[in-house]
């Protein structure tokens, strides 16, 4: 036999109104909130140490950028050379560009891809570049001479090239395309860290917006 204030329990009549849908549990609002912050501090996190050093680098030389006249010790240069194609430059009585290019390569330690080439009957070049670095050849095809200028434009000059992906390997290309991917990356693990917090939520998007009208407002008045 039941005891009496369990069997009291069962008589009493129910207060939920008949045919009235099952209580649902509260939607896990806070759980998801924490869920979203954890993940976006450790995407935020983990991928600013990943480009730690390639943050640091683009940083400095988009300073360095705005300022070609400094160079910090690190001066441009410029030599010319000069001299009579050599005769394994020969082949059939015209001059071999690739031959030549790299004898040339060889001797005088020109460096960079070459950009472009030409010869006709009378004059030939080419041209090699490569970040912060410029060699021009001339050749004059009659007299089976030639003449090679190179400018070296410092550690700077490397650098902001770098930066620009100027005369670069396709795999420098490729850096620097994952580089600003994880940096959209980051301003949105950011971004989404502070809106998790309800207490800066406001301010964040107060700041963001602030932000963002500043930068359209001086491009829009730079582009006037």
């Amino acid at each position: 036999m039941p005891p009496p204030d369990t069997a009291l329990a069962e008589l009493a009549p129910s207060t939920e109104p008949a045919g009235a849908p099952p209580p649902q549990r509260a939607r896990p609002t806070r759980r998801s909130r924490v869920s979203l912050q954890k993940w976006s501090r450790l995407i935020h996190v983990y991928s600013s140490m990943f480009l730690l050093l390639l943050v640091l680098f683009f940083g400095v030389t988009g300073i360095t950028l705005n300022h070609p006249d400094w160079t910090f010790g690190f001066d441009p240069s410029s030599s010319t050379v000069t001299g009579t194609v050599p005769s394994t430059a020969v082949q059939g009585g015209k001059i071999d560009l690739l031959s030549l290019s790299e004898y040339l390569r060889h001797e005088t330690g020109v460096r960079g891809d070459v950009d472009t080439f030409g010869l006709d009957a009378t004059t030939g070049y080419i041209t090699y570049r490569g970040p912060g670095y410029a060699a021009d050849l001339t050749i004059d095809v009659k007299a089976d001479t030639y003449k090679l200028s190179v400018e070296k434009q410092g550690l700077l000059g490397v650098m902001n090239d770098l930066h620009k992906g100027r005369s670069t390997s396709a795999l420098w290309g490729h850096v620097i395309d994952i580089a600003g991917a994880i940096l959209v990356i980051i301003a949105i693990a950011g971004l989404l860290l502070q809106l998790a917090l309800r207490r800066r939520r406001t301010a964040t998007v107060v700041v963001a917006a602030i932000g963002g009208a500043m930068a359209m407002w001086i491009a829009f008045t730079t582009l006037a």
